[in-house]
């Protein structure tokens, strides 16, 4: 019986090897061909993406470095009838120059007022005309001064340079001759006296008044990012703000010390005055940072249920200065007192 073989296929013979590298290098080239201009498309797109990211960040943090700021419109004779004297004197560290004036009272103790941010020494919509006229009442020296941001070539720096500037004017009050200095700050000028009053050595602050208090952590930087627009992702924009700032400002706002004001007991009395309705600086920042603030028998916290960023004294006067000025009376008590008691 015999036995029937398989029909020979055309597919029934192994390719040869040769011919299986030719056909693999062949397709090898045909990739090649369309695989280098896709990934030339790929890095030219990531590429383009880097360079708009970096244009809108340096827009963005330039802006925020560089905010328009008010020319003076007044003085204090002409708003409030007060003499009042042109002042200079240098930052602590002596990189800027600032201007300012000085009230005279009738006592030696000097309030200084540390204006907050995209304002100058007048913050109209504050009304730091009202208040020195308030101290004025109560025989508070009153120095008024700009900080070295509010010039077309000054830069916001978050407190960095700012507390140099404003230790450079307690320096100033100091050299005249004034006994007690009192720091009142708004805003960012609250958080700038913070940082300055951290590294006091000289103990020359004998309390601070902070209104609205406003210390740049990323988390209050990207608070007031997301305010201008909502879109913008947080690490992102934390990370290349902080990277791009130096470029502008010559310092990172990396460099804030926020952690080490956040975590320092103040010995000084503070009077801390907050609105509940604050959307610039959060109130909640603050009872948090009050919370452990232990140092001194006269720190106080105030907050206002219905106030708002920088608004507290305009919609609350009589309860503004009653307290404020209770408070400074204390405070000038209690280091008459120290001092009687050291002498």
């Amino acid at each position: 019986m015999s036995t029937l073989e398989p029909l020979a296929t055309p597919f029934s013979s192994p390719i040869p090897e040769s011919v299986y590298k030719f056909r693999q290098s062949g397709i090898k080239r045909r990739m090649m061909r369309w695989l280098k201009p896709l990934l030339a498309v790929i890095l030219a797109f990531a590429l383009l993406a880097a360079i708009a990211l970096v244009a809108v960040y340096s827009y963005i943090t330039y802006k925020m470095m560089s905010p328009p700021i008010p020319a003076l419109t007044s003085n204090p004779m002409k708003a409030m009838g007060l003499a009042y004297s042109d002042v200079t004197f240098p930052a602590a560290n002596g990189l800027t120059e600032l201007e300012g004036w000085y009230v005279p009272g009738s006592s030696r103790n000097t309030v200084v007022l540390s204006h907050g941010y995209g304002g100058n020494r007048e913050e109209i919509w504050v009304s730091l005309y009202q208040i020195a006229e308030e101290l004025h009442k109560n025989r508070f020296n009153v120095l008024m001064f700009d900080y070295g941001f509010v010039h077309p070539e000054g830069k916001v720096t978050g407190g960095i340079q700012e507390s140099q500037e404003l230790k450079g004017a307690i320096n100033f009050v100091k050299e005249l001759g004034d006994d007690q200095v009192y720091v009142w700050g708004f805003s960012m000028g609250a958080g700038t006296a913070l940082q300055t009053a951290m590294v006091d050595a000289n103990h020359d602050i004998d309390g601070m008044i902070l209104d609205s208090t406003f210390l740049l952590d990323p988390d209050t930087m990207y608070y007031n990012l997301k305010q201008k627009d909502a879109r913008l992702p947080r690490s992102t924009s934390v990370f290349m703000v902080n990277m791009l700032s130096p470029f502008i400002s010559g310092h990172s706002l990396s460099q804030v010390p926020y952690k080490k004001v956040q975590s320092t007991t103040y010995t000084i009395p503070l009077f801390m005055i907050h609105g509940e309705k604050d959307k610039v600086a959060s109130y909640e920042n603050t009872v948090n940072f009050f919370s452990k603030q232990k140092g001194n028998d006269l720190s106080r916290l105030w907050l206002i249920p219905d106030g708002r960023h920088e608004m507290l004294y305009k919609y609350h006067k009589a309860d503004y200065i009653k307290n404020t000025m209770k408070f400074l009376y204390d405070c000038v008590n209690q280091t008459n007192a120290h001092r009687y008691i050291s002498a």
